[in-house]
């Protein structure tokens, strides 16, 4: 069968997306043996004017009908029908039917009862008000340079010109790829050249498009457990089954990734990507111990899977020691190094990175340059600007003694407060720490939470970041970056005042 019309019928006042309405009906064609291995698809142009659509409708049904293993497509021989493309359009290759909510559907469903998509994140409170917000992953606002920060986008904006002011490389604006290479060189000893560098709207995009790149139906995602929620939507929008693999005092325990995948019924040689936060795990803050590093490199290397090492508090340490970037060992091109100014800097900002191996820069180019074209261009200029001053490199130094100050007077509150019935972790490195109340184990997290609340408190229960073994007693996280010293004292004088309420005296 060549590139002929394909006998698809559209229904306009469906609630379904027209472009979902496609995928679904090639794959059916699939399916019924009307469109076999090697035949062509009509061009996206010719689709679209057959059915009174507007090309961007066929594109993404035809993005979406690769990215699950039906169609392919090969410079100068267009669009095909895949070799494989009859077992993954009746299933076969994926995970056991039983095991699907390991595989949960797009952030609509968030309502569902998965443990991996449990609870969703607590909404930001937006400005600051009265209350003592202990969130975790909010940095030192009032504290950024904005009169320096305007005087770098002024200075991109007046050397843009007519060129400047279109649509860049999508790789980014070569002055912030090689400042970017300079500074993960420095700061994580990771020696990358610029043409490795891709910027992106934030880390998230990068771990998206590193999915798409990566992972094809029936394949595996290894994450941590506990683990951040958002990134388990984003894993969990692909086609792979999502694995959670356990964290103890080293980081995540390597040695049970095959064991944890096997237990599902799936086959570890299909693990496509481990994701790890080595320099302080979300949320325990644990460093990924030497010995582990070693032992995940040498795993990913001998299954051929991609370590994607997010480093997301990346600047900001509090130890003698410090690793460099799980990037910088020898890895042999399975690691790939995903960094962010969201907590550097400011999250509004809206810029990551990815340091990415040779073979992977132009994979993971192609899906960026159809997903989003490019990052805004001023603002990395912008950024590149404010790097190659020094700017940076100042503000990270000011705002790590301001962190430690206020990091020491958490510490120092909690344990004049709950004495021994507290238990830290994670305090060397990152903006947050994770707190276990010992002593209030008959005490519901979401009561500590309320009543906390009543108080003008706001802390964020651990256990929703948990897949398996959530805490025995009550856990949080506690975020210390935006709130001064004198509200760190008031807010675990009033959170300890919360914790004791109803106790008798005595």
């Amino acid at each position: 069968m060549g590139s002929s019309a394909l006998l698809i019928v559209l229904e306009r006042g469906s609630g379904v997306p027209l472009q979902q309405q496609v995928c679904d009906q090639v794959t059916a064609l699939v399916r019924a043996g009307r469109l076999r291995p090697g035949d062509g698809v009509p061009a996206s142009r010719e689709l679209a004017a057959q059915l009174d659509v507007s090309r961007t409708v066929i594109t993404r049904a035809y993005e979406l009908l690769r990215a699950r293993g039906v169609l392919t497509a090969r410079r100068g021989s267009g669009t095909r029908v895949a070799a494989r493309a009859e077992q993954v359009a009746d299933g076969a290759g994926g995970a056991p039917a039983a095991l699907s909510v390991l595989a949960p559907q797009p952030p609509r469903d968030t309502d569902g009862t998965d443990a991996l998509w449990q609870p969703w994140e607590p909404p930001p409170a937006g400005r600051a008000g009265t209350a003592l917000d202990f969130r975790h992953g909010t940095p030192a606002l009032a504290a950024f340079p904005v009169a320096r920060w305007r005087q770098s986008l002024h200075d991109a904006y007046g050397r843009a010109d007519v060129d400047a002011l279109g649509y860049g490389p999508a790789e980014g604006a070569p002055a912030l790829r090689r400042e970017i290479a300079a500074l993960v060189r420095r700061s994580r000893a990771l020696d990358a050249s610029p043409d490795r560098v891709v910027v992106t709207g934030g880390a998230t995009q990068a771990l998206d498009i590193l999915v798409r790149a990566l992972v094809a139906p029936g394949d595996v995602v290894v994450i941590e457990d506990p683990s951040h929620t958002v990134l388990r939507q984003v894993f969990g929008c692909s086609a792979a089954s999502v694995v959670p693999v356990p964290v103890d005092d080293e980081g995540l325990r390597v040695a049970d990734i095959d064991g944890c995948v096997r237990a599902r019924g799936l086959d570890p040689g299909r693990v496509k990507l481990v994701y790890v936060t080595p320099s302080h795990q979300f949320p325990t803050g644990v460093i990924l111990s030497e010995g582990r590093r070693r032992a995940l490199l040498a795993w990913a290397y001998e299954h051929g899977a991609t370590v994607l090492e997010d480093d997301y508090h990346n600047e900001f340490t509090f130890s003698a020691e410090r690793l460099p970037a799980l990037a910088a060992e020898r890895h042999r091109e399975t690691v790939v190094y995903v960094g962010s100014f969201s907590k550097t800097l400011f999250p509004a900002l809206r810029i990551g990175y990815a340091v990415l191996p040779a073979h992977l820069v132009r994979p993971f180019l192609g899906i960026k340059w159809i997903t989003d074209r490019l990052t805004p261009t001023v603002a990395q200029e912008a950024l590149a600007d404010f790097i190659a001053s020094g700017a940076y490199t100042r503000h990270i130094s000011r705002m790590t003694r301001l962190y430690r100050q206020r990091r020491g007077r958490l510490l120092e509150a909690l344990y004049e407060h709950f004495g021994a019935g507290v238990r830290i972790s994670g305090e060397a490195a990152g903006l947050h720490v994770l707190v276990t109340l010992l002593g209030a184990r008959g005490v519901s997290e979401e009561e500590i939470v309320r009543r906390a609340a009543a108080r003008g408190v706001r802390i964020y229960p651990a256990s929703g970041y948990f897949v398996q073994g959530s805490p025995a007693e009550p856990t949080f996280l506690m975020g210390y970056a935006a709130l001064s010293v004198a509200r760190i004292t008031e807010g675990v004088a009033l959170l300890a005042a919360a914790v004791r309420e109803g106790e008798q005296p005595g």
